[in-house]
Order: C-alpha cells, then structure tokens, then sequence
C-alpha cells in the first residue's frame, strides 16, 4: 500500500511465525501479567512500548496469544486509559518539535509543508476519534493544544 502523501511504497518487514496459541516458555500467570500493563499504564507508558517490555523483559511474545485479548482491550477494561490516543499523542509531538525548528528557522520550506502534512493527518485523525466516540467532540485540535498536552 502506498504512503499517505509520498506515494511510495515502504519496505518490507518480517512476519511473525504462525501460532494459535501462547509458547511454552511463557510461564508468567495471567493476572501478574495483567498487572504489569495496568502498572505501566497508569504510569503513562503507550501500549506499544507495554508490548516492547513484555516481550524484551518478560519473554512474552505476544499478549493476544497469552491472555486472548490485546493490550488495548486490557486498558479499557481497568479504567486507564490515556486521554489522548497513542497515534495522535505522537503525532502531536512531532507537530510540536517541528514548530520549534520552525521558529528557529522560519525559511526552512520543506518543513514547513512538512507541518502542513501533519497537521492534516492530525485534524482527519482527531475526525475519526469524534466519530468513534474516543475523544469528546468538544475538543479541537491546535498546535496551543497540543503544547500543553504534550509538554
């Protein structure tokens, strides 16, 4: 599939070996493991870096496998989840970093249109989670916004 505003195409990645259920080396109990997403969450940690420390720290390879529901579903259902989307959270940061570089060096066009770039995606991402209920509708994106949230 093509990029959103390159059209190009991205390299290839690995796939992941076929599997229907957890390894057998994975010996944490269920609810230790639980636990540990909880933990990380509340302390703020996105659900991609949770499944990076699971699988790197605590030798589980895939959460689905081992608990039957993903990290995600696991945060929703203890009641922590963050108020910002990990994606949008993100791109909101790299918004924020791209507009200081920009204040520092206001004729650097190619990213400025890069900000413009992001900014797109942000506002059709921030659509997408008024639609699905995800954010409060109340709730616009802006780069103030954004700077307070981020920092």
């Amino acid at each position: 599939m093509a990029r959103m505003h390159s059209r190009r195409r991205g390299k290839s990645g690995s796939t992941r070996p076929f599997r229907t259920e957890a390894p057998d080396w994975v010996t944490i109990p269920q609810n230790e493991i639980v636990d540990i997403i909880v933990k990380q969450a509340k302390a703020g940690t996105t659900s991609a870096k949770i499944g990076l420390l699971l699988r790197d720290q605590y030798g589980i390879p895939n959460i689905r496998l081992a608990l039957g529901k993903s990290i995600l579903q696991i945060i929703k259902e203890n009641d922590v989840m963050p108020k910002i989307p990990d994606d949008l959270g993100s791109l909101m940061k790299k918004a924020v970093n791209l507009s200081r570089h920009l204040q520092k060096s206001p004729k650097d066009l190619h990213n400025k249109r890069n900000l413009y770039l992001i900014e797109a995606k942000i506002r059709r991402l921030v659509k997408y989670y008024h639609r699905i209920g995800r954010v409060d509708k109340a709730w616009m994106y802006s780069l103030e916004n954004a700077k307070l949230l981020v920092e």
